[in-house]
């Protein structure tokens, strides 16, 4: 029997997961005494994203918002794995609160027509400094409370 090394393109499916492994039937060692070839197995390790986090099918982020859009309502623009949908949160919305947006989350596998969720946790995003109006509003905001 004779060893060659050989590059193989493998396409990778869509939905696949952390940790799942591809089976290339024939692709692997010779077989013995002549026989057929066995399968190379390849494990997938799907590298960290800086923004979404994947739970199944599910696609979970933080989504930072001021604490004027929490507190008056606001349309934000969400960043999905698909492009950035418009979302409308509620006046009132609390740090915590969780939006599910359907259909927007990682394609199953299985069925290329079904996609998990996207689900934004809203945080609140102080700034670091303020101009001196936005200083003396802020103020006269905490003496109103």
């Amino acid at each position: 029997a004779v060893r060659k090394n050989q590059t193989i393109k493998v396409k990778i499916p869509a939905g696949i997961d952390d940790g799942q492994a591809l089976n290339l039937r024939g692709k692997g060692n010779a077989g013995l005494d002549g026989g057929p070839a066995g399968d190379l197995l390849i494990t997938v390790f799907v590298k960290p994203h800086p923004l979404f986090e994947r739970d199944g099918n599910s696609v979970l982020m933080e989504m930072p918002v001021s604490f004027a859009q929490a507190a008056l309502g606001a349309e934000i623009e969400v960043p999905t794995i698909d492009g950035r949908v418009k979302l409308t949160i509620p006046e009132g919305t609390q740090p915590g609160s969780v939006f599910r947006l359907r259909g927007k989350g990682m394609v199953s596998m299985k069925d290329a027509n079904v996609h998990g969720d996207h689900y934004a946790t809203i945080e609140i995003a102080v700034p670091r400094s303020l101009n001196r109006t936005a200083r003396q509003k802020l103020m006269e905001y905490k003496e109103a409370c």
